[in-house]
């Protein structure tokens, strides 16, 4: 047999860090709403009754958004750059970053999310343009 007291005491620093944790999540209040969260866990056939379960997955919700977002943004700021790298001869006056359904794509499949978008998604100034007229 193990007696060893050092994986109690470790034991019950993590039950108190988690109830602290927890303790804490009655305090904040996330960006989305607990009532969305609410929704979409009953519409996949989740009930809990304590909110505290329901904050957790909605911090869990914003974390992962905003990885998403700020991968997307990496995957929009490489993609201009090398379209400046492209076009040395033109000098870029407006600095604006435009995401696209490409640079979310790629950030999603990051985490295993495949996304397919429609044609008619306006990724491009020719879309929306009948194709007869276009100049490619």
């Amino acid at each position: 047999m193990n007696h060893n007291p050092q994986s109690s005491d470790g034991k019950h620093d993590d039950d108190s860090a988690l109830s602290d944790f927890l303790a804490s999540l009655m305090d904040y209040t996330p960006t989305i709403p607990d009532e969305l969260v609410e929704h979409y866990l009953s519409k996949s056939g989740f009930q809990s009754p304590d909110v505290r379960l329901i904050k957790l997955v909605a911090v869990a919700t914003q974390k992962f958004v905003a990885e998403v977002a700020s991968d997307a943004l990496m995957h929009c700021k490489a993609r201009q750059a090398a379209v400046v790298k492209d076009k040395r001869d033109k000098q870029q006056k407006d600095k604006r970053l435009i995401l696209t359904m490409d640079d979310l794509s790629k950030s999603l499949r990051e985490y295993g999310v495949n996304v397919k978008h429609q044609e008619y998604f306006a990724d491009s100034p020719s879309t929306g343009i009948d194709p007869a007229s276009r100049e490619e």
